[in-house]
C-alpha cells in the first residue's frame, strides 16, 4: 500500500478496514490519470494530516482539487479529515461527491462513510451502507465484528426514535458566555440548588483549578479562582458543590498523602467565603486505585463516585459511600450490576431530587461511543433500568459529564461540538419531557430555641408520607441553619429533633400548582417545660372516624423515639375538632383519637403511667372556624408536657 491511499483512509476505523480487509482492492485509482502536481501537492496535504495539522491539510487538498476536480482521492481523504474534526456534515458532503465520481472505487469506503452519516443523525442512511458493506464476501473476522458493531449502534439509534419521538422538541445549547468561557478549556460544571453559584474546572498550561461564577441579573459574572486553599499547582480534577454551597468534593491526583492514583477530597466553605485546607475522604472511601467524578446528594448524606478499585463490574464503576451517624464516611457499595457494566461507568450526578442519577456509560448500547443515561432510585441501594437521553444529547462520540438544575429541565454540560470560544465550553439545554429529572423547591431556614432564640444544630427529617420512606436527613450548622430539597407532587413530613426539646412537625404538599422554588421556614423549638406543647402536623384519621392512617405512623415513631430518649417525659395526647357537628359527638370523636394515639404508644413499649388522652371537642381553638381552612387548622392532635 502507497502513502497516499494511507492517507485517504485516516478516518475512524478506515485503516483498519482498508489494510484488515480489501488489500487487494486498494490500489491507486488510475494512477496515470492523476496530474502529476496535484499529486505532489496531495503528498502535502498527507504530511501535515500525519502532523495534526487539518486546516493546512485541508488547505492542500483544495489546492489539488483546483488542479484536478475529479481526484477521487482527494475527497475520500477530506471526508476522513472531517470525519476526525467531527465534521460530519462536511464529511457526508465529500463521501458522497466521491460516490458520484466513481462509486465502485468508493464503495471500500462505506464504513467510515456509514459513520459520518450517522455523525449527522442519519442513522437509517447509515444503516443501507453498513449493510451493504456487511455483503462484502472479503471480509475478514475483525472487519465483521467492527461492521456488526456499528450496524447495532444504528439499529438502536432507530428504534430509540420510534419508542421516544419528542415530537418538536430542539437540541439548542447555548454558550454559558464569557464569564464562565474563555479560549481555555473549562468542563465539570456543578452548581447550588438555586441557581446562583457554578463551579468549573478549567486548565490553565496544563494545570486544572477550580473557578465559580455568580448569577447576578441573570448575568454569570466574570469567573475568578476559588478563595481559600483548595487551588494548588497539583491538579484538582473533577469535582461537585453540595446544594447549599458548603462543601466542595473533588478529586486530587497524585497527591503526596493520598491512597492512590486520583483520591477524592473535602474542603468546606468559611463563614469568610473562602475554602479551607482539603481533607482526604480516608481510606474506607479512597483506595490504592483510582476514584474520581463525585457527586453528593442534596443531603449530604450519599456520595456517588466513579472508581477502578476490585470489587466491580467493569474497568469503572460508579459506587455510592454513606455518611454514617459519626459523620464517617462507610465502606463503598457498588451500584450494582443494573447500573455497571463491563465497560466504564463515570461521571454519576445526583440530581436535587435524590432519586434520579444521571451518569456516562460505554458499556450500556447506545449511540457509538460513552452516552448519558439515566436512572431511577427504587429505594435502598436498588435502581432501575438506565435510559439512554438519546440523539442528538447523545452522539457517536464521548459524551462527558452533566448536570441538572433543581427544576429538573435545564441541564449543564461540558462540549466543543457548538459554537465554542476554544476548546471545551460550558453550555445549558433544556431536556426532553422523558428524560427530565423531578422538579425540586427547597425550604431554606434556622431552627432555633424558642425561648432565648439561640441557634440550634438539630436534625431535619423529611419522609415520603404515602410511601413512609425517609427522603432526606440532615444536620443543621453549628447556628442551626439549614437546606432540604423537596420534590413536587408528593406530600411530606418534616421533622425537626433536638434533645431536650419537643419535636417540630410540619406538612408540605407540593403538588406543582405553585410557581414558588424556595420557602423560608424558620423553626423554633420547644425546650421541655410544663404545658409545652407541639401540634402533631402528620396524623391522619378518616373522616369522623378514630382508626389512625398508616401514614401517621412514621410521626408517631417520632415520638415514641422522643419517650424512649427521655425516660422522665410525661405526656397528655390531646384531641381537638372543629365546631361542626353536636358537641358530645365531636367530644366523642376527640377522646377516641387522642385514645388511639396513646394506644399506639403502649403498644410499643411506653409504659401507662407516662401517658394520659384527653378530648377537647371545639373548646380549644387556634384559628376561626368561619373559614375551611381554620376549622382544618383545628381538627389536631397535640401532646403536652406534664412532667419532665
Amino acid at each position: 500500500m502507497n502513502r497516499f491511499s494511507l492517507f485517504a483512509l485516516n478516518s475512524i476505523l478506515v485503516v483498519l478496514f482498508c489494510i484488515a480487509t480489501l488489500k487487494a482492492d486498494c490500489q491507486w485509482y488510475e494512477p496515470e490519470k492523476v496530474d502529476k502536481k496535484a499529486r505532489l501537492i496531495y503528498e502535502q496535504a498527507y504530511d501535515a494530516a500525519v502532523q495534526s495539522r487539518y486546516e493546512e491539510s485541508l488547505k492542500h487538498l483544495e489546492e489539488a482539487l483546483l488542479i484536478d476536480p475529479k481526484y477521487v482521492e482527494v475527497y475520500l481523504s477530506r471526508a476522513g479529515i472531517h470525519a476526525d474534526m467531527r465534521n460530519y456534515t462536511s464529511s457526508v458532503d465529500d463521501f458522497s461527491k466521491a460516490y458520484s465520481l466513481d462509486p465502485e472505487f468508493s464503495s471500500t469506503y462505506l464504513l467510515p462513510y456509514s459513520i459520518s452519516l450517522a455523525g449527522t443523525g442519519s442513522f437509517d442512511k447509515a444503516l443501507e451502507a453498513i449493510d451493504q458493506f456487511l455483503k462484502n464476501p472479503k471480509l475478514n473476522e475483525q472487519s465483521k465484528k467492527a461492521g456488526a458493531y456499528r450496524k447495532s449502534t444504528y439499529e438502536f439509534a432507530l428504534d430509540y426514535k420510534r419508542q421516544h419521538p419528542n415530537s418538536g422538541y430542539q437540541f439548542l445549547p447555548m454558550n454559558m458566555g464569557p464569564g464562565i468561557n474563555t479560549p481555555m478549556l473549562e468542563y465539570f460544571p456543578s452548581m447550588t440548588i438555586d441557581g446562583k453559584t457554578m463551579i468549573f474546572n478549567r486548565r490553565i498550561d496544563g494545570d486544572e483549578d477550580f473557578y465559580e461564577s455568580h448569577l447576578v441579573n441573570n448575568q454569570w459574572e466574570k469567573a475568578t479562582p476559588v478563595t481559600g486553599k483548595i487551588n494548588t499547582n497539583l491538579n484538582e480534577g473533577a469535582q461537585n458543590i453540595s446544594q447549599d454551597g458548603d462543601w466542595l468534593i473533588f478529586t486530587g491526583c497524585n497527591y503526596p498523602e493520598g491512597a492512590g492514583s486520583c483520591d477524592l477530597y473535602i474542603a468546606y466553605r468559611t463563614k469568610s467565603g473562602g475554602w479551607t485546607e482539603p481533607e482526604n475522604l480516608g481510606f474506607t472511601v479512597n483506595s490504592d486505585a483510582w476514584e474520581s467524578t463525585p457527586s453528593l446528594s442534596p443531603d449530604k448524606r450519599d456520595l456517588y463516585f466513579s472508581s477502578n478499585r476490585e470489587g466491580g463490574y467493569g474497568a469503572k464503576d460508579i459506587w455510592v459511600t454513606h455518611r454514617e451517624k459519626n459523620n464517617k464516611w462507610g465502606k463503598p457499595v457498588n451500584l450494582g450490576p443494573i447500573i455497571n457494566t463491563d465497560g466504564n461507568e463515570t461521571c454519576p450526578f445526583i440530581h436535587a431530587d435524590n432519586q434520579t442519577l444521571y451518569f456516562n456509560s460505554n458499556g450500556h448500547l447506545g449511540y457509538g461511543k460513552a452516552d448519558i443515561f439515566l436512572s431511577k432510585k427504587k429505594g435502598g441501594n436498588s435502581w432501575g433500568d438506565p435510559l439512554n437521553l438519546g440523539y442528538p444529547i447523545n452522539t457517536i462520540d464521548d459524551e462527558g459529564s452533566m448536570v441538572v438544575a433543581a427544576d429538573g429541565t435545564t441541564a449543564f454540560y461540558d462540549s466543543d461540538r457548538g459554537s465554542s470560544l476554544g476548546g471545551l465550553d460550558i453550555y445549558s439545554f433544556q431536556l426532553p419531557a422523558d428524560v427530565k429529572a423531578t422538579k425540586t423547591k427547597w425550604v431554606r431556614g434556622r431552627v432555633y430555641d424558642k425561648l432565648n432564640k439561640a441557634g440550634l444544630p438539630s436534625t431535619v427529617e423529611l419522609t415520603d408520607i404515602n410511601t413512609r420512606i425517609l427522603v432526606s436527613r440532615l444536620k443543621t450548622d453549628e447556628d442551626g441553619n439549614y437546606l432540604i430539597t423537596l420534590p413536587e407532587g408528593k406530600s411530606y413530613a418534616f421533622h425537626v429533633n433536638r434533645k431536650g426539646y419537643l419535636l417540630y412537625s410540619a406538612h408540605y404538599n407540593f403538588d406543582g400548582s405553585s410557581n414558588d422554588s424556595v420557602f423560608i421556614a424558620d423553626i423554633p423549638l420547644e425546650p421541655f417545660s410544663i404545658g409545652a406543647a407541639v401540634i402533631l402536623q402528620n396524623i391522619f384519621f378518616a373522616n369522623n372516624a378514630y382508626s389512625l392512617n398508616e401514614n401517621s405512623f412514621p410521626e408517631l415513631d417520632k415520638i415514641v423515639a422522643l419517650l424512649q430518649e427521655n425516660p422522665q417525659l410525661k405526656i397528655q395526647v390531646s384531641g381537638h375538632t372543629d365546631n361542626v357537628g353536636k358537641k358530645e359527638a365531636n367530644m366523642l370523636l376527640s377522646t377516641n383519637r387522642a385514645k388511639a394515639v396513646m394506644a399506639y404508644f403502649l403498644n410499643h413499649g411506653i409504659v401507662t403511667d407516662r401517658l394520659s388522652a384527653k378530648g377537647f371537642a371545639d373548646m380549644k381553638p387556634i384559628a376561626s372556624n368561619d373559614t375551611n381552612q381554620g376549622k382544618s387548622l383545628n381538627r389536631r392532635t397535640e401532646i403536652n408536657v406534664t412532667s419532665f
